[in-house]
């Protein structure tokens, strides 16, 4: 596309699958964090690589050399090979793509200085994260979770609120920046609801498995849903108004006249390209509502790694790798959002999913089974009779609404059906006016006609 000529990228360009995509606007400048560098790359590691071997003396440390040497430069040239070869998904540069595979060589693949925890002891394991923070690798103390769950505490006169403020800490703005995010992920009101309100069910399910999911029944329902998860979805959704209604405008650097509009350039570079507005309709068909009960599934199991993993690999709730974690997911995860929506919502032009989304499943699952590995006895703890009793309940419910799916995804391509035959019958007007007394007519309950002629 030649210089200054405009690019318009919107719902005329998409096929017929319920899509709704802005409209975008690009001067087709190849700006610099859209070209891949190759060779500027390349030079800057090889002065690094050079200045290391001529310049640098090698110190007489082991661990210190198999954490720089081995563990960081793997990674920083892995991540510079990945950068500047992966192909781009639906995210163009810069893109978290090689973060998922390091990730995935971390918890899965043995290598030579047995980095992988999957394949581990549970004694090695623990100790392996020595190498990352001494401070790790100690049993966990024991912590009063539930405890005095009283609003107002009389026996506390100096402070009878005490309760509250003490769940006031740093996890309450985390919730809330979770969640606002996660939002921005799933760009649905409803499923994002569904996921908080699981995820505390799934709590009061477990707690007799983990300590630290025995929380007061305000603290579940108040704080949790309601004040963090529900102010943090609302924004969330205040925020997608707001980025299906701004327009995406594109130009180079060098073309933008003012300093100001330079700067704004420079950040909306880490702002999405165009958007896409999600329209997941899960009571659409039976492969839409199975793919929306995969993510959600996905995604609770993803919470719930979170607090098996500080169980079963001794890191305290508030050290830097559990918000390393988060925050990785949170990169891939919008990328891998989108490829999954696409692939569902068009199947027909994605054929296969697509990377992001592959290595994000096989991460969570991969962490599990790191769970199960390293404590089977504290997964295999048996469930309360009464929470298997109110499971069975809602597993019921939930599959009678899915006979409905089917059942109503049969009738209504049974009604294409029989409209395609009608139509190929029966000539006619071309807006089909004369099959006002046919079947078709009639299932889709438009019977003015019908009356017109009887009159």
């Amino acid at each position: 596309m030649a210089k200054g000529e405009w690019k318009r990228s919107g719902a005329d360009d998409l096929p017929l699958t319920g899509r709704s995509e802005c409209e975008v606007f690009d001067d087709g400048t190849n700006t610099f964090f859209w070209r891949a560098h190759t060779l500027t790359v390349l030079f800057i590691l090889t002065c690094a690589l050079v200045y290391v071997t001529l310049l640098e003396e090698t110190p007489h440390d082991t661990a210190y050399n198999t954490k720089r040497y081995g563990i960081v430069a793997s990674i920083l040239v892995f991540l510079c090979f990945g950068v500047t070869q992966a192909k781009d998904g639906p995210f163009t540069r810069p893109h978290p793509a090689t973060m998922t595979q390091l990730y995935i060589c971390f918890v899965h693949i043995v290598s030579y200085s047995k980095f992988g925890l999957f394949f581990q002891t549970v004694h090695d394991g623990r100790q392996f994260m020595k190498y990352i923070d001494p401070k790790l690798g100690v049993p966990l103390p024991e912590r009063d979770y539930g405890g005095n769950c009283l609003i107002y505490d009389p026996g506390h006169p100096a402070d009878p609120f005490h309760n509250i403020w003490d769940k006031m800490d740093g996890f309450v703005p985390a919730h809330f920046l979770g969640w606002y995010i996660k939002t921005l992920m799933i760009r649905d009101w409803w499923m994002c609801m569904i996921i908080s309100v699981m995820f505390e069910f799934l709590e009061y399910s477990l707690e007799h498995q983990l300590p630290n999911f025995s929380e007061c029944w305000w603290d579940h329902w108040i704080m949790d849903v309601l004040v963090c998860n529900g102010l943090g979805i609302y924004c969330g959704m205040k925020t997608l108004g707001w980025l299906s209604m701004k327009p995406y405008q594109w130009q180079g650097l060098w073309n933008i006249p003012t300093y100001k509009g330079k700067i704004k350039r420079i950040a909306f570079q880490f702002t999405p390209y165009s958007w896409v507005k999600f329209e997941w309709r899960p009571a659409s068909n039976l492969r839409r509502w199975l793919a929306v009960l995969g993510i959600i599934f996905m995604f609770l199991l993803a919470e719930l790694n979170t607090f098996y993993l500080k169980c079963v690999l001794w890191m305290p709730p508030e050290h830097y790798l559990v918000l390393l974690r988060l925050i990785f997911f949170v990169n891939v995860g919008g990328v891998a959002m989108r490829e999954i929506y696409d692939f569902m919502d068009d199947p027909k032009f994605y054929k296969k999913l697509g990377q992001q989304a592959w290595i994000v499943a096989t991460i969570t699952v991969t962490e599990f089974l790191i769970v199960v590995k390293y404590d089977p006895n504290t997964i295999m703890l048996p469930i309360p009779f009464f929470i298997t009793q109110c499971w069975t309940l809602g597993i019921l419910c939930q599959h009678n609404y899915r006979y409905d799916i089917t059942l109503r995804y049969k009738e209504t391509r049974r009604r294409r059906q029989e409209g395609s035959s009608e139509r190929d019958r029966v000539p006619g007007h071309a807006d089909g006016s004369n099959l006002a007394t046919s079947g078709r007519s009639k299932l889709n309950g438009s019977m003015d006609t019908v009356r017109h002629r009887k009159s």
